[in-house]
């Protein structure tokens, strides 16, 4: 095992689920400083870590999506690829920080800008105002080895919020339920055809119709596709089970939300995934994914959704358009903006990151992604700075089922190794 992986394994036996990670921040500041770095920190807990007088900084994010049984991480390798039990494995981008940590056990003479609640916003990366010395600024955040990352995504959430009142229900009480769908990255997989479970969910009661509802509780994170979503209705039809919806009667006899049918009827209004194609790039332009809903004892009824785009033009219109669908169902509707795109540029430093990428892996390929990177944040602190995000191959990050290829990774770092040679001094 090298000792990347094993730098890994010591990180994923450390919670650090975003907003609960201030014991992977204290280790990382203690692993830096006992190798003779220099280290700042500062209110968001990004921290900057640095020796010599280099041009290259490293950037990374040290908080993950936790899902499932994380943060209790149990990896294993299989052919080739290492996997969590049950959980989310957390090398989106915990592969990136062994990477530094074996940079740093070799002394090298670099910047690391690791920030913090990359996951939630990008909270960190909104918060950095260190003095950074470098000229170059290298991401490590990318999840497709052979592809030098040149755009990104901007985001915005959106969320809803709606004062129902509760009646008296008619029929039999039914838990009406779909659970453990395969999840996924609601930016990098929104095209990939996985189903979101409050769609699933939705699809079928909306089909029976006559349906009253009672309660409505979805999906785990705004930027993952809900794997899980469960509903309490009463129907004076008999329900039974139909693909991935399970049903079974209970008891008890909770009221029902006065206009429950209006959240069943947006539900089906709403359209989940890729708004727009992009044709120069072959991803996403823009997409929206319906992330949570909530009812509460009160008859509240909470919807969170995160939009994104390749260009700003692109994220106004399309939360603009999920703002109007909103209200026409009576909901307030409010916009938290995230992060914004970062514009595709080809420069002298990712045509460097190309060159030592195709001398490793044979190919290079410059590419955007539909996603937010901390790059389309920090260009605008530092205009000075040329940027490249590039990473080992990650598939399904933000879901249990996340897995890292090993032999990318080793690959990978012998990439950034060259890249340090040509561009670190």
């Amino acid at each position: 095992m090298s000792n990347i992986i094993e730098h890994f394994e010591v990180l994923a036996q450390i919670p650090h689920c975003s907003k609960m990670a201030d014991r992977l921040f204290e280790f990382l500041v203690e692993f830096a400083k006992s190798r003779g770095y220099g280290v700042q920190t500062d209110q968001a807990k990004n921290i900057l870590i640095a020796k010599g007088n280099p041009s290259l900084c490293l950037q990374a994010h040290y908080d993950m999506v936790c899902m499932g049984r994380a943060p209790a991480i149990e990896t294993y390798i299989e052919k080739g690829w290492m996997k969590a039990k049950e959980a989310s494995l957390g090398a989106d981008n915990g592969m990136a920080i062994a990477m530094m940590m074996e940079l740093m056990d070799r002394g090298e003479s670099l910047e690391f800008l690791i920030t913090s609640d990359e996951e939630i916003g990008l909270i960190g990366a909104n918060a950095v105002a260190f003095n950074l010395q470098s000229k170059y600024m290298l991401n490590l955040d990318s999840e497709e080895e052979a592809e030098v990352c040149i755009g990104c995504a901007g985001g915005i959430d959106i969320t809803a919020v709606f004062r129902d009142a509760y009646i008296e229900g008619r029929g039999k009480c039914y838990e009406v339920s779909v659970k453990s769908l395969p999840g996924g990255h609601s930016g990098v997989d929104i095209d990939k055809g996985i189903p979101s479970a409050i769609k699933v969910l939705g699809a079928y009661l909306h089909e029976k119709g006559v349906v009253q509802l009672a309660g409505f509780h979805a999906g785990e994170r705004r930027n993952s596709i809900p794997a899980n979503a469960l509903a309490i209705v009463y129907s004076e039809k008999t329900l039974e089970n139909k693909g991935d919806v399970n049903v079974r009667e209970v008891e008890g006899a909770p009221k029902i939300l006065k206009t429950g049918a209006r959240l069943l009827e947006f539900i089906h209004r709403f359209k989940h995934g890729v708004h727009r194609q992009n044709k120069e790039f072959g991803i996403p332009d823009t997409s929206i994914n319906l992330a949570l809903i909530h009812t509460d004892e009160k008859g509240g009824i909470l919807i969170e959704t995160s939009a994104r785009a390749m260009s700003a033009k692109g994220l106004k219109e399309i939360s603009h358009e999920a703002v109007q669908l909103f209200e026409s169902y009576g909901f307030d509707a409010k916009l938290e903006e995230k992060y914004p795109s970062w514009k595709p540029e080809v420069s002298e430093f990712t045509k460097l990151v190309g060159k030592e990428m195709q001398s490793v892996f044979g190919k290079a390929k410059m590419m955007a992604i539909h996603a937010g990177l901390e790059c389309g944040v920090i260009a605008k602190k530092y205009p000075h700075i040329k940027f490249a995000s590039m990473g080992p191959t990650i598939r399904y990050p933000h879901s249990t089922r996340e897995t890292v290829n090993l032999k990318s990774v080793e690959n990978t770092f012998k990439v950034l190794l060259e890249i340090i040679d040509k561009a670190g001094n």
